[in-house]
């Protein structure tokens, strides 16, 4: 039985060995990358540009900051190489984000709906 668990133990192992200091950096660059877009986008397109704030601009954030987070959960959380956890978690918060996102505009449509009787 141990001879089994050591296999098991040494394929792990092997699994995570494919996370080297090589891809490491590899995905540092990738998340200063898209932060620096990120800031480009929010410097120059939409505060100096021709761009304005609005909902296209709030969704290319929203889409930057989730492929970040999937960066940073995937390698530096090592969820990429637990294929199943990797997958629930996922689920489970977007399932929670989408949910909380519902929740928000529609109280934020009843507040604004409301307070406009109250102070309009």
């Amino acid at each position: 039985m141990s001879a089994e668990n050591s296999h098991i133990e040494h394929g792990q192992e092997e699994h995570h060995a494919d996370m080297t200091k090589k891809q490491i950096w590899k995905v540092f660059f990738y998340l200063l990358a898209i932060t620096c877009l990120e800031f480009f986008i929010a410097l120059v397109l939409v505060y100096n540009g021709p761009l304005e704030k609005g909902p296209l601009v709030n969704f290319v954030y929203i889409a930057l900051t989730l492929v970040k987070a999937y960066y940073i959960v995937a390698y530096f959380m090592h969820l990429k190489f637990e294929k199943m956890g990797f997958i629930i978690s996922t689920l489970i918060v977007f399932v929670f984000i989408i949910y909380f996102i519902i929740l928000m505009l529609t109280e934020g449509s009843y507040l604004g709906i409301h307070l406009n009787h109250v102070f309009g």
